[in-house]
């Protein structure tokens, strides 16, 4: 899995084509001059981005990147700016990005160093660690647990590299089983197939809230990782393009609007089949939020 996260990376920082190249450090040029904005999606992400029956993208980073979009619509003084959304997977994401087929990928994508190396992330939108769910009859607490089981994870994520780490460090022989999606890992979660699915305890948290049988499902207590940052994702060298992108959170994240926000998408029913999350504002990200600020880590 660690060559097949290494190609990925490579794939990364395979030369550009000329007309990928012309997309890097001008994309509100391009904005004004299309008068169209692309946003990245994922199919199946909420609360942070998903696709409803009738196909209309929804979620909370699709809410902050409309209000982005019209931030740029006037400060590009445009009459009218097109919204086009464009799907994503943890495998692709970057790569859409850096290939000028997405200006802002607006989901749960984690912020790191390697990361940065390739794309630009905005100030930090959500926090979270890196969990495991397993079926309640297994009875699987911690990591200890998973030893010798088959454990999955979707590849392209920091989640399924810490899973290999944690591996490797304590010696628990868990055969890892990398898929393409979310959706796919959880699934051999709940065929049996894998013992347990590392991922993002929101994430997770959401999967089985939106499943068949909400109550099969355990969310681990012990974490693969401290709290680290979402963020919306861009191409690199484009500071006015990550300025109007800061300065639009900074004024949603200080203002009354991320109340309301946080609440429509972390507290209250959502669509389409009313899952609610129940999850308050952590101390944390509510001091990320008061003073909003570039992630280093």
């Amino acid at each position: 899995m660690r060559i097949a996260v290494y190609c990925l990376f490579l794939t990364c920082f395979a030369p550009l084509t000329p007309l990928q190249a012309a997309g890097e450090g001008d994309t509100l040029q391009q904005i004004a001059r299309t008068a169209k904005i692309r946003i990245g999606y994922r199919e199946a992400e909420p609360p942070f981005s998903y696709q409803l029956p009738n196909g209309e993208v929804t979620g909370f980073s699709t809410d902050l990147c409309r209000t982005i979009s019209e931030d740029i619509r006037k400060s590009l003084k445009l009459d009218k700016l097109d919204v086009e959304y464009v799907k994503a997977t943890p495998a692709t994401r970057f790569i859409l990005v850096r290939g000028g087929q997405i200006d802002i990928e607006c989901a749960a994508t984690t912020n790191n160093s390697d990361r940065r190396r390739i794309v630009d992330f905005s100030y930090p939108n959500f926090m979270t660690a890196t969990q495991f769910l397993s079926r309640k009859q297994d009875n699987l607490k911690s990591l200890a647990d998973l030893a010798g089981r088959s454990v999955t994870s979707a590849s392209g994520t920091v989640n399924i590299e810490q899973l290999n780490a944690v591996n490797r460090e304590k010696n628990l022989n868990i055969s890892v089983m990398p898929t393409k999606t979310n959706e796919e890992a959880f699934a051999l979660v709940v065929s049996g197939k894998a013992s347990a699915f590392v991922m993002d305890g929101i994430l997770l948290a959401a999967l089985a809230a939106t499943s068949e049988n909400p109550d099969l499902y355990a969310l681990s207590e012990e974490t693969l990782s401290a709290p680290e940052p979402y963020g919306l994702v861009f191409r690199r060298d484009d500071p006015a393009f990550k300025a109007v992108v800061n300065d639009s959170l900074k004024r949603i994240f200080t203002g009354p609007a991320i109340h309301d926000l946080y609440e429509k998408w972390f507290t209250r029913p959502i669509p389409p089949n009313g899952m609610n999350l129940n999850l308050p504002m952590a101390a944390a990200l509510r001091q990320a939020y008061e003073q909003p600020k570039e992630y280093r880590d």
